[in-house]
């Protein structure tokens, strides 16, 4: 009987059609019991906020933060995922103690970075950078929205008047970089004179990877959720609906660019027209010989920050469900690739290409330079089941369900990045990540 209404359930969720707002259970899709299901997203929530290799530290009656442990720090990325995480729990208390924490030690309330955040500080609140990057920005915005729909504006903390702030800074705005020696290597000497900052680049209206300076020319494939800028054109109310929602236009488009057709692999980093970074020649650098195989860039390679490509179009998949026909085939096409590579065997580090990256261009973790079966990347590719209809998404999801985030033999252990994920995962699998509209 049991095997019997697995297949009708798994039936079933190949017909399901792509419809904002349909989050669907595919634990339960897949002949996992409902309350264990329950119980398992509770516990890797734990494992994230309460449990002993937590991330989440709480600092007084008021603040706390999210630790990249292994890194000694808190950085704008782990802060507005935990408040993104709090805000879909209803963990109020958690969400108003890392946005306190976010806007008391990170955001800058003045110059010419006013209304953005350091990227990275130390626990006691000391910056390592005064920087943004950007999907922070993005998460902080969006996560501070939903709050604003959940528990209204009146509990503490004016939720969507601190978004608008946030968007109001984002814009185009000119300012003068202070002085520095020497210019980017490969790229000429620095611009010197007034500047623009933005987040968004007005050109292509694609995010930036950092809103100044260098980082302002190109862009991150994981940075890219169109759903969050059609959160923003909804809910904002900063009259710029009809802007917003052309990004998330754009955003998906510039997807469809800078993802490798074969392999459904991306670049960590790549232009704005989905083409490649470029390799810079650094003063006093040999000439290459001539017929001699260019120099590879690292950035150009799959590794940590594309893994959360295939769960960010899973999550534009679920909320939006405007490009469902293109993401179905994206899902197929990189669970089919891993799936070559052995669903317990695959690394988490490749060539767009699918071939595997030597020496220095495999990324360090941790002190550690090392290919690696990594949960985190486990977790994105089981949530990008949601997308696929073939057999194969099954051991995907059984294979984060089984999945035990622990230290490899050698002693690294990342308890943040991953385990992020890991709940992001989760969190998706369940039905449990939503589009937070506003109460009627």
């Amino acid at each position: 009987m049991k095997a019997l209404l697995f297949m009708l359930l798994a039936t079933c969720a190949v017909c399901i059609p792509s419809e904002a707002g349909n989050y669907r259970n595919v634990f339960v899709e897949m002949g996992y019991q409902p309350a264990e299901v329950d119980a398992k997203l509770k516990e890797v929530f734990n494992d994230v906020f309460r449990g002993p290799n937590k991330v989440y530290f709480e600092v007084g009656d008021t603040m706390g933060y999210v630790s990249d442990v292994k890194n000694h720090d808190a950085r704008t990325e782990g802060m507005s995922y935990g408040m993104m995480i709090a805000v879909q729990f209803g963990e109020k208390d958690i969400f108003d103690r890392l946005w306190r924490w976010s806007k008391k030690y990170m955001q800058h309330q003045d110059g010419s970075r006013k209304g953005y955040f350091a990227w990275s500080c130390k626990t006691d609140g000391t910056r390592n950078a005064e920087g943004a990057a950007s999907d922070g920005e993005l998460y902080f915005i969006t996560a501070l929205l939903f709050a604003s729909n959940r528990w209204g504006d009146n509990t503490g903390i004016n939720y969507k008047k601190e978004a608008q702030f946030i968007l109001d800074c984002i814009q185009p705005k000119e300012y003068t970089p202070e002085p520095r020696q020497g210019g980017f290597p490969g790229f000429g000497p620095r611009e010197t004179g007034p500047q623009k900052m933005f987040l968004i680049d007005p050109e292509t209206q694609l995010i930036t990877f950092t809103p100044d300076g260098f980082g302002q020319r190109f862009t991150d494939p994981s940075y890219h959720i169109p759903a969050f800028y059609e959160v923003w054109a909804k809910y904002a109310d900063d009259g710029r609906s009809d802007y917003w929602n052309q990004c998330a236009q754009k955003s998906r488009e510039f997807l469809h660019k800078c993802i490798n057709e074969k392999t459904g692999l991306n670049g960590d980093q790549c232009q704005y027209d989905g083409s490649e970074m470029q390799m810079p020649r650094f003063p006093g650098m040999p000439q290459r010989p001539e017929g001699a195989a260019p120099r590879r860039n690292g950035n150009n390679n799959f590794r940590y920050d594309s893994w959360r490509v295939p769960m960010n179009i899973t999550l534009d998949y679920e909320w939006s469900g405007k490009d469902s026909l293109w993401q179905r085939q994206y899902g197929e096409t990189i669970q089919n690739f891993f799936y070559s590579q052995g669903i317990d065997t695959f690394v988490d580090q490749y060539r767009v290409d699918g071939t595997l990256p030597e020496g220095n261009e495999i990324l360090q973790a941790g002190g550690f330079r090392k290919l690696r079966h990594s949960i985190g990347l486990v977790s994105t590719l089981a949530a990008a089941s949601i997308l696929c209809q073939h057999e194969k998404k099954k051991e995907f999801v059984d294979a984060l369900w089984k999945a035990r985030h622990e230290p490899f033999e050698d002693g690294y252990f990342d308890a943040y990045y991953d385990g992020l994920l890991r709940l992001f995962a989760f969190m998706h699998l369940s039905g449990n990540y939503r589009l937070i509209e506003l109460k009627k």
